[in-house]
């Protein structure tokens, strides 16, 4: 069952992953002022799906069905999630397709737990098997994307649901082949930064200090979108108008800060060989922050991490520009670990999936500043249904 929930997961994944790509070439034509309309009217659109469809929720939810529903996800919002999706991926919104593809990969795990007649643990295991299939396609990462997906529905300091690492991580494997072998993945790193070389035990202390950088610029972002998130619930608007909005802001920033728009896979390179001056980095920075707050208030749908590494690289650019002795690849890699374990309180499979999307293969230095993150992170988590208020209603 395990396994049949990865194949299944991988499929959807790696069909999800070239209707993507076609759609994101098709729109990419829309160059130069041509970028705002595309994408206020890819806004529109999926807001249009949303509204009509139904909402398919965000990973708050995600949590919360796992948590509180009996492990159940349901699969009625996966058209809704698919389209909507799509359209904000593809036009270059700065959300990746990781939350999409868990929420449609977790829900086929619930589909096939009812199929089989799982009850209890063993149904919200296979969903959970689903959600870290959906995971490794995307981060090509079976051990961090099943890890990942245990540790999203953690509370407190504990990983809930350690029964199901196994079913997890058998799903995520079979997941992976089937992934590769759709979109004939190699294996190795996505993005290439140059070699790091130990250079002694001071190493640990400058993780953790670009770590405590990261954190900063962690809670910077939280702070940012909840200051957006007021500007969008100010007035009760349908969704579509929202997420027409936002549309609009993403494509003026995109047209003035063309490496800000879409979610950094591809970008994240471009910027480590960019050989960009310190102005223009911190520029990029600050809207790209602005960017990942306006598409995640706005009602656009994807997932921030992916964008939140491409905050880190740029972290780590600034940081390296101003302390040219500085190793490179090591602040690079300690501020998306430290950033994105302050946001998504996920230092074990941040460090893990850091590991193999950037060849980074020391891991403890990634450790430093993934748990420097985790430990000065915000007393209310970004997720909110991972605080510790709700598992105890």
């Amino acid at each position: 069952m395990w396994a049949i929930t990865g194949l299944v997961g991988g499929i959807i994944a790696g069909l999800y992953w070239i209707v993507l790509e076609h759609f994101t070439e098709f729109l990419a034509e829309f160059q130069g002022w041509m970028v705002i309309p595309t994408m206020a009217i890819s806004g529109l659109l999926a807001g249009l799906v949303i509204h009509f469809i139904g909402d398919p929720g965000e990973i708050h939810l995600i949590v919360n069905n796992i948590r509180f529903n009996k492990g159940k996800l349901e699969p009625k919002n996966n058209p809704s999630m698919i389209l909507s999706s799509l359209f904000c991926v593809a036009s270059g919104g700065s959300l990746g397709p990781e939350a999409p593809l868990v929420q449609v990969t977790g829900s086929t795990g619930t589909y096939l737990g009812k199929l089989f007649r799982l009850k209890g643990e063993e149904l919200r295991s296979l969903s959970i098997a689903g959600m870290a299939s959906g995971f490794t396609a995307l981060f090509g990462a079976p051990l961090g994307g099943s890890l990942f997906s245990l540790e999203i529905l953690h509370h407190k300091h504990a990983v809930e649901y350690y029964k199901a690492i196994i079913p997890a991580l058998v799903a995520s494997c079979f997941s992976y082949l089937m992934f590769a072998l759709i979109i004939h993945l190699g294996i190795g790193a996505t993005w290439d930064l140059k070699a790091y070389h130990y250079t002694g035990v001071y190493d640990f202390a400058y993780a953790t200090a670009f770590g405590i950088v990261g954190t900063l610029f962690g809670w910077i972002f939280i702070f940012v979108v909840k200051f957006f998130k007021k500007v969008f619930e100010y007035r009760k608007f349908p969704i579509y108008i929202k997420t027409l909005v936002g549309g609009i802001i993403l494509g003026i920033i995109a047209f003035y800060f063309p490496l800000t728009r879409y979610f950094g896979h591809n970008e994240i390179n471009q910027l480590i060989h960019g050989n960009f001056a310190l102005n223009f980095l911190i520029i990029i920075l600050i809207f790209k922050i602005v960017a990942i707050a306006v598409t995640v208030t706005s009602g656009w749908r994807g997932g921030f991490i992916i964008p939140l590494f491409f905050v880190g690289t740029t972290l780590g650019l600034i940081i390296h520009n101003l302390f040219p002795t500085v190793d490179t690849t090591l602040a690079i890699v300690s501020c998306m670990a430290a950033i994105n374990a302050c946001v998504t309180r996920t230092p074990m499979s941040t460090t893990i999936i850091l590991g193999t999307l950037t060849g980074f293969t020391y891991f403890v230095p990634i450790l430093f500043a993934s748990l420097t993150g985790y430990f000065l992170a915000p007393k209310i988590p970004f997720i909110g249904s991972q605080s510790e208020k709700l598992s105890e209603e």
